[in-house]
């Protein structure tokens, strides 16, 4: 099981969960930030972090939202598990799922 990144953040990037993960699995696309499937150590500390509610546990995303565990999955495809999102840096492009949404409101209550 892991955590998943939902609609929530597409163009807003907060980066808040970044700082609380002490796995550094969060990494950032172009639009986005995706938690690594096989790095996540399922403790939670990015979810009450969020500021706009993006972050689910996989069994708790909400409907509407429950392609985005496969994207989050598939963003990783090519990528393979780097071993730490600092090092990395941001990972040009988006799933498709992501890239095909239009810009999203970046403001947050």
């Amino acid at each position: 099981m892991t955590y998943v990144i939902a609609l929530p953040c597409v163009d807003l990037k907060d980066r808040a969960c970044i700082d609380e993960c002490p796995v550094d699995c969060i990494y950032e696309g172009d639009r986005m930030l995706y938690i690594h499937p096989d790095e996540c150590v399922d403790c939670g500390a990015c979810e009450p972090v969020c500021p706009v509610e993006a972050i689910y546990y996989e069994d708790d995303v909400p409907d509407e939202w429950r392609d985005y565990y496969t994207a989050n999955v598939e963003f990783f495809a090519e990528v393979g598990s780097p071993g730490g999102a600092a090092k990395t840096g941001v990972i040009a492009g988006d799933h498709p799922l992501v890239a095909a949404l239009p810009p999203q409101a970046t403001e947050h209550a």
